[in-house]
Formats: C-alpha cells, structure tokens, sequence
C-alpha cells in the first residue's frame, strides 16, 4: 500500500472504536451499470434482509455505534445518516438500490451486504494525502445542486475526509464530493471500509477481501492491493 492516509488525534479521541481498512486498485474498467453489478446489488439486499431478520437497520449494533459518532461530533444521525445506513435503507424499500456505474455499484454491494460504511475514490484527482480530521469550517467542498457544481463549507467541528484541495466527504461518509468521485473513465481508485466497534477484525478484513475478489473478477488485469487494518480502539 501506497496512499498516505491520516486520522487526526481529535478523531481518535471522539470514537476510540474508529478502524479502517484500505484497498488500493489500479487499472480498472469502469462504465455503465451492467447485469453483473445488478445482480450484486440484489444479492447483497438479499443478505442484508437475512442479517436484520426483520429489525431495522439502526438496531443493529454496527449502525448504533456509527449513530453514536455521529451525535458525538453534533450532527442528527436520523437526518444525516451514515453511508451503509442510508444504503441500507434504500435497499430495503421498494425502489431497491440506484444503479450508478460498475465500481459504484460493486462497493455499495459490498457496502450493504456488510453493512459497512465502504467509499470509493479516483486516484487520479486526490491532491497529496488523505485526512480524516475535524473540520474548521473554511474548507471547500465541491457538490452538485441543481446540476450545478457548486462549493460548499463543512460545518466547525465536523469530521470530513480531505486532501490537499479540500473536503473529499463531508460527515465522516455522508456526502462524498463530485472532484473525486469514481466516474465511467475512473481507471485508478482507493476505496476505504471503516468500522466501529463492536465490528469485529475478521469482519472488516472479510468484507476488503470480498472487494478486492469482485474487483479482481469485475476488472481482469487489474492490480489490487488490501491495506492492514488500521484500528484505533
């Protein structure tokens, strides 16, 4: 593994039970949404319905412990939720999960059928190293409203991932931002699963190394690297 990646002192004190894994990929195919990517997106709504066996998504302990970081950094979990909550719960409705493209669509599977909060970025358009840090509420977040880019400010005190030219996402993994997000000619991408205690190791390591299989399997030829788990408990 390559990419610096950093979580600031203050992260750490704010939830001890922060952890991640990092998979490095580089060569890949993106495009459009295909079969293959919807069947695993079913499939991973499927297994997600079998580990709830009918309670909801924020009654799992997992989740509980995300919504918990949340409110300890002053943002409503219930109104902004985590990224494998809000996945979670689209995956349960009727509408089912949003079809975006092949990498997007096969990290949300994995996203879903872990219940793991799992983010994709482009290589290719992060600026120096990656931070998880609290934000101070000057730094610049490009998004989309309307069809328009538009620049946003996170919150004071608001934990965002960034690089050196701004909020990569905002809320821990709430809002990813348009500058690094994997598009169709993404071919080089770091995609990060981060846990909370009470998620095990063996389960955030299985759920990199299914990943790193369907990206293999997605994207022949391509170069998959699986980081050590960083767990700061």
């Amino acid at each position: 593994m390559t990419f610096p990646l950093h979580v600031s002192d203050e992260v750490r004190a704010l939830a001890p039970g922060f952890g991640y894994v990092a998979v490095e990929a580089y060569g890949l195919a993106n495009g459009p949404s295909d079969e293959a990517g919807s069947a695993l997106l079913d499939a991973a709504a499927r297994r997600l319905a079998e580990r709830l066996d009918g309670r909801a998504p924020q009654d799992d302990p997992h989740i509980a412990a995300w919504r918990a970081a949340y409110t300890a950094f002053g943002s409503k979990p219930s109104r902004t939720r985590n990224s494998a909550e809000a996945l979670a719960k689209r995956a349960l409705a009727d509408g089912g999960l949003p079809r975006i493209n092949r990498l997007v669509d096969l990290y949300n599977a994995i996203s879903v059928a872990h219940l793991i909060p799992v983010g994709g970025e482009d290589l290719d358009h992060i600026r120096g190293g990656m931070r998880l840090v609290r934000a101070t509420g000057a730094e610049p977040f490009a998004t989309a409203a309307g069809g328009e880019q538009v620049v946003e400010h996170p919150e004071p005190g608001e934990v965002v991932w960034c690089d050196d030219e701004g909020v990569t996402c905002r809320r821990w993994n709430w809002r990813q931002g348009v500058r690094t997000r994997l598009t169709d000619s993404s071919v080089n991408a770091l995609f990060l699963l981060e846990r909370m205690a009470p998620m095990s190791v063996a389960e955030l390591t299985a759920a990199a190394a299914e990943l790193a299989e369907a990206l293999e399997k997605t994207c022949p030829g391509a170069r998959v690297e699986v980081g050590e788990p960083r767990l700061f408990d």
